[in-house]
């Protein structure tokens, strides 16, 4: 039973607590997973959410990994700052059922577009949550940030999302716009070998490794701009970096994206502005580049890296400046993909 258990509750009222977001953004869904918790789940549940600044939060004391207590009166004051009773509600009461003992998911849809930066789950009146899983896709505030400012435009965190790649064997290419560097080669890019490599290789008078295929993934930006700086990080990829790599980007509306999506990205060459020429790479090293856009300051709304002849890649910065033309109007609905059991695709 690893998760958060209250203790039986003999007096009036019930269980909650309060979690900030890792990022903010548009929750998805909700996984509520009560594995193991076979004879104390919390037999029913809400959740509410809000979307509150950081610089008028009130300070409120570190619980820790404080247990076997109820929160004090400090933490109590503290938190109550919060109006958490008031907050939005995203699920409202529910039964949560108990499933079989090693799979007690729980999944509830959330229909709303609003950005989210902290959550409140109660538990009535008590009892166990094994896990709490979180999906949706981060959201930044352009509105509040400075147009002058530097932003890493592709984050994940801010909004940026692979929309294609030709191989994802060994890791999804989403992971290389994540949050902070890659932690293992888990958590980076890494494609299958290609079969098409000639038997005996053979380097241009560059240096580049003359192969006739290449891998790709194709990222819509968080925000429409101008990419100025470029990092390419090849961590923990020792044996199996890329031997070049080049980025492009075009400016595509939704509708475009939506029918390259379904054309498997097969776009017109004088769509993709050259951001980064076929350039060579090392293994476990960070690569910054600046981006050919400083001369032609052109305006994209997607970019594609091209990795060559196949291999893996950690992380992947495209830095610059937000624009105030945004083509890509916000999406109606969710796109989510879940499969039997409903495991959710964030």
């Amino acid at each position: 039973m690893d998760g958060w258990e209250t203790r039986r509750k003999r007096i009036p009222g019930h269980d909650w607590c309060v979690l900030r977001l890792g990022i903010q953004g548009v929750i998805r869904a909700f996984d509520v997973d009560v594995s193991y918790f076979t004879g104390d789940y919390a037999p029913r549940m809400s959740i509410q959410a809000a979307n509150l600044e950081e610089e008028k939060l009130p300070e409120i004391p570190e619980r820790g990994i404080r247990t076997g207590a109820a929160a004090t009166p400090e933490e109590f004051e503290a938190i109550a700052e919060l109006k958490s009773d008031d907050w939005s509600y995203l699920v409202p009461m529910t039964e949560l059922k108990p499933g079989n003992p090693a799979s007690g998911h729980n999944y509830f849809l959330v229909n709303s577009q609003q950005r989210w930066t902290h959550i409140r789950l109660n538990i009535f009146p008590d009892g166990g949550i094994a896990r709490l899983r979180v999906l949706g896709t981060g959201q930044k505030d352009w509105t509040a940030t400075d147009p002058k400012e530097h932003a890493d435009l592709v984050a994940i965190a801010f909004g940026g999302v692979c929309v294609g790649f030709s191989s994802a064997k060994f890791g999804h290419p989403n992971n290389i716009i994540g949050v902070g560097g890659a932690k293992s080669m888990a958590d980076g890019w890494e494609t299958a070998r290609r079969l098409d490599r000639p038997p005996i290789l053979e380097n241009d008078d560059n240096g580049i490794l003359l192969v006739p295929g290449c891998e790709w993934a194709v990222f819509r930006l968080a925000h429409p701009g101008v990419i100025t700086r470029i990092e390419i990080d090849t961590k923990y990829f020792k044996g199996n970096a890329p031997d070049s790599c080049k980025v492009d980007g075009c400016v595509l509306t939704t509708q475009e994206e939506e029918d390259m999506i379904k054309q498997k990205w097969i776009l017109p060459a004088h769509k993709w502005k050259p951001l980064l020429p076929v350039t060579k790479l090392s293994p476990n090293q960070s690569h910054l580049f600046d981006s050919l856009t400083l001369e032609l300051q052109d305006v994209i709304t997607h970019a594609r890296l091209t990795i060559v002849p196949d291999g893996g890649v950690s992380r992947l910065r495209l830095r610059g400046f937000p624009s105030s033309i945004c083509l890509l109007r916000p999406r109606e609905k969710p796109m989510m993909k879940f499969s039997v059991g409903f495991k959710a695709n964030p």
